[in-house]
């Protein structure tokens, strides 16, 4: 059962590598050709370590603007939880559903982080 599972696995990558190598280079093209704008010239290995760091420190000087945001979130929670009373139904019911979001992408992470399995076991 196993080898008939390898010799399928290796039939798929075989006809994945040969449609990579009939269309890869025209995607490729293709695909360049329909983001120049975001191209740097000259597009060398200096220009993408100085991008590199730009995005990094970027990120790193928007913490203080999200930490701030992340504040006023909890105030308003806060303010929504002392009026609780006044909530309306579909308050509620969108807190349920970002709590049920929140919760499923829980479980996708942990269902990632066992390999794609749903018991934690290879089989």
């Amino acid at each position: 059962m196993a080898a008939a599972r390898l010799k399928q696995l290796q039939s798929k990558a075989c006809q994945a590598t040969q449609f990579v190598s009939k269309h890869g280079s025209t995607y490729y093209k293709q695909l360049l050709e329909q983001n120049k704008q975001y191209i740097q010239e000259p597009p060398t290995v200096e220009k993408c370590s100085e991008l590199s760091k730009q995005l990094f420190y970027t990120r790193l000087a928007s913490v203080p603007g999200r930490v701030e945001s992340f504040w006023k979130e909890l105030d308003y929670v806060k303010h929504m939880w002392k009026n609780r009373n006044d909530l309306k139904v579909e308050d509620a019911g969108i807190a349920a559903l970002f709590g049920l979001e929140c919760f499923a992408w829980y479980c996708a992470g942990e269902i990632v982080g066992r390999g794609f399995t749903f018991t934690g076991y290879y089989v």
